[in-house]
């Protein structure tokens, strides 16, 4: 006899007389993972509305998720001189984002299990909305560093639930929306980078207007997500945009299918925390100190945020593509040695002739820094059930963030003391060994409920 959970009967059917009622198997929504089959999406709600509506919360959550650091690096030298910071606070400065993203992030699934995903993403979307108008008036570093802090912490959250809400409520799209998404944050951080200067200069040259007018697009963002955060099924988050079969043993709620996952003891997971760091080390040493390398080789500062923009624009077109040709691939370890091998290219050259070639090592390091929507289809794909998604993405990312802080106030130190930037750079480059070497190894064909199990 079919399981009740898995049948129905054929609605507004009339039987002829004598025949047996026949179930009809339906499709169990994909946010069923290992509990109770979440409720079907609303009624007077259409599907389709709720679908395009995840899509420009999705789109508009990501636009914002990096505007806030690259607009600070293309101000960096005037926000350092108005607030009177040294090479080594700017570079603790530097650092800050990842060290809220490694101590907010791990809190994300949690308060998506008692709030709901897509509740807990508008008050990241809120959050970073009042960081970003709060720190153009902070009148020291102490104010500066708390509501930018703030504005992370809102970040730090949403990064996380990205993976989740993909693949909850798209599970069969995951490549394609991962790189909807990450070709929406290349195009926000890509954004930020190229206007703040001149959108500075054209607002009567004051880095706190700069700065503050990204909180605009910040509450841009709370609109859909104020939306979505009212419209949950019962007992938990909405329900998804679609139904989808159920993998067996699996599904892509938020269910208990993740909570007997030990992490710790998963080589995936390290691996796979391990890339996610170094390659965040890469990224926010780029947002936070290239623009400054350029200006120090002589390159004007609204060329500087110009290459940054170039930097950051070349993930537009590749966070889309990378994802859906990752997902295709048995193993996802040659894009990550490609990937490296353009950033240590990119590396060289800015030792070499950082003027010479500064668009063509712009480029390339654009081209590395897609190791990062590399990374968060991986998380998609290390794991079969949206439960075990929300584990592994909060303990790549978090854990992840913890190795990337001492990165930038590296930097920071080095530049100061040794006067130039050459024993930076080589730490830039030296950084890409090991994060290719752990990106081959998170790349393997296998998930971390296959792993753990083997180790029980």
């Amino acid at each position: 006899m079919p399981d009740e959970s898995h049948t129905s009967l054929r609605p507004n059917a009339s039987p002829r007389p004598g025949t047996p009622l026949r179930p009809q198997t339906r499709r169990i929504p994909a946010a069923a993972a290992g509990g109770a089959v979440s409720a079907p999406p609303l009624p007077g709600r259409p599907s389709k509305w709720r679908t395009r509506l995840l899509v420009a919360g999705l789109v508009l959550a990501a636009l914002n998720l990096r505007p806030t650091i690259t607009s600070l690096g293309a101000l960096l030298e005037e926000v350092r001189d108005g607030l009177q910071m040294s090479g080594t606070l700017a570079g603790v400065l530097t650092s800050v984002p990842p060290l809220c993203f490694a101590a907010f992030g791990f809190a994300a699934p949690r308060l998506a299990r008692r709030f709901g995903p897509g509740a807990v993403v508008l008050a990241g979307m809120v959050a970073i909305t009042a960081g970003a108008a709060l720190r153009p008036f902070a009148g020291g570093t102490a104010g500066f560093l708390a509501a930018s802090a703030f504005a992370l912490m809102g970040i730090a959250v949403s990064n996380v639930l990205m993976p989740v809400i993909v693949k909850r409520h798209f599970p069969d799209r995951v490549g394609t929306m991962t790189g909807l998404y990450s070709m929406a944050l290349a195009l926000g951080t890509a954004t930020a980078a190229a206007v703040t200067v001149p959108m500075t200069e054209a607002l009567g040259g004051s880095w706190r207007t700069g700065l503050g007018v990204w909180a605009v697009l910040a509450a841009a963002a709370v609109l859909p997500w104020a939306a979505l955060a009212r419209d949950r099924a019962p007992g938990g988050d909405a329900a998804p945009a679609g139904n989808a079969p159920v993998a067996p043993g699996g599904g892509g709620g938020g269910g208990g299918g993740g909570s007997g996952l030990r992490l710790g003891r998963s080589r995936t997971a390290w691996a796979l925390a391990c890339f996610f760091g170094l390659q965040a080390t890469g990224a926010y040493i780029t947002m936070g100190w290239m623009p400054q390398v350029f200006r120090d080789a002589g390159v004007p500062a609204g060329t500087a945020g110009l290459l940054l923009a170039v930097t950051m624009a070349m993930g537009v077109p590749l966070a889309f593509v990378i994802p859906r040709v990752a997902t295709r691939m048995s193993s996802q370890g040659p894009i990550v040695v490609a990937l490296g091998l353009c950033g240590l290219t990119a590396f060289a050259g800015l030792y070499a002739a950082p003027a010479g070639g500064a668009w063509l090592w712009a480029v390339l390091l654009g081209i590395s820094n897609c190791s990062f929507p590399l990374a968060l289809t991986m998380i998609g794909l290390r794991s079969r059930t949206g439960a075990g998604v929300a584990r592994l993405s909060a303990f790549a990312q978090s854990t992840g963030y913890l190795i990337s802080i001492p990165g930038p106030v590296l930097v920071g130190v080095l530049y100061q003391h040794s006067g130039g930037w050459g024993l930076p750079i080589a730490l830039m480059a030296g950084f890409l060994v090991p994060q290719m070497v752990m990106g081959v190894i998170a790349g393997w064909d296998r998930t971390i409920e296959d792993e753990t199990r083997m180790r029980d």
